[in-house]
């Protein structure tokens, strides 16, 4: 009969031969976290040898480790018996090698998979731990690639390319979340339209290509006095719409008149011209008596005709 092969932890360093060859790291801990076991993957990515590192704590050899982090996962597998995984998407990497391949040069690092895999002795007790270190770089960079690809994408569907604003479809369906949300919590906020005195004859005097820096100067205006919570857009042509969130109608016109008074006092310059315009903006308070998103835009467009009518360059509250 032939002798069974014993392939318990006092029998690892047979097999190290294979341990030092496989494309992993391979770290083995006692329970103090001391490491007995370096294998060459480790030695190679961490530039640290192993007279330097067998017989010292993990956390001595690499202090940036989370001690606290590590333990509470070790814990586990020296309790419960049971390995236990971390993946790159959790956090990014256990230890902070450098990456060298070429076709993922991008990478700052070596992106890691982990295994936390228990070792029993012969009578059933885990008094050593094996670490695991997967080098998942290329997968992750090429998931990390993709994820912002799909995030761009998503961007360039919202804004428009021309004021850099949201545009109208993705505006409009965030006046009518703003309009879900005045419903549930009857909280303020108020809608801001506006649009470029005279566009028409900016355009005819100028020429479109002075017309569209105006539209874009306007955006940056508008950019720049915005609040982070609140959802500008080019509504069309040379008219915008903003929400302001958690603003009533006197907040509002204060913002209102700040911008159209900036853009009063402001130039642009383009094709050889210096052109100064003025905007006139009309603003509605959410409130019970506005029925839905269209009636919204109905009350703060009617205040922006009234500005129109009585002279332009101003703010008009609808009544």
């Amino acid at each position: 009969m032939a002798k069974s092969v014993d392939t318990s932890f006092s029998d690892i360093h047979w097999h190290m031969d294979i341990l030092q060859n496989i494309d992993v790291g391979l770290v083995v801990m006692n329970a103090d976290y001391k490491v007995e076991i370096w294998n060459s993957f480790m030695q190679n990515h961490s530039g640290k040898m192993p007279e330097h590192v067998l017989g010292k704590s993990i956390f001595q050899v690499f202090p940036e480790l989370s001690e606290q982090w590590f333990k509470h996962k070790a814990n586990a597998v020296f309790v419960l018996q049971n390995a236990t995984f971390t993946t790159w998407e959790q956090r990014p990497y256990l230890f902070k090698f450098p990456h060298y391949r070429p076709i993922t040069g991008s990478a700052e690092h070596m992106y890691q998979n982990s295994t936390i895999i228990p070792l029993p002795n012969t009578k059933g007790v885990v008094s050593h731990i094996c670490l695991i270190i997967y080098d998942v770089t290329d997968s992750a960079v090429n998931k990390l690639a993709q994820q912002q690809a799909n995030k761009q994408l998503q961007s360039f569907s919202r804004v428009d390319h021309l004021t850099g604003l949201f545009n109208r479809g993705y505006w409009e369906s965030r006046l009518i979340d703003e309009h879900k949300r005045f419903d549930r919590y009857q909280q303020p906020s108020s809608l801001i339209m506006l649009d470029i005195d005279h566009f028409k004859k900016i355009n005819d005097q100028y020429g479109h290509t002075v017309g569209d820096e105006a539209i874009r100067q306007v955006s940056k205006a508008i950019r720049d006095q915005a609040r982070d919570l609140d959802i500008a857009g080019r509504y069309g042509g040379e008219e915008f719409a903003i929400i302001l969130t958690n603003t009533n109608s006197d907040g509002a016109y204060v913002f209102s008149e700040r911008l159209r008074t900036t853009i009063e006092n402001m130039t642009v310059y383009s094709e050889g011209h210096d052109v100064k315009f003025t905007i006139s903006a009309g603003i509605a308070e959410l409130d019970e008596t506005i029925r839905n998103h269209s009636n919204w835009i109905e009350k703060a467009d009617h205040a922006l005709y009234s500005s129109k009518e009585n002279g332009r360059n101003r703010t008009t509250l609808a009544s």
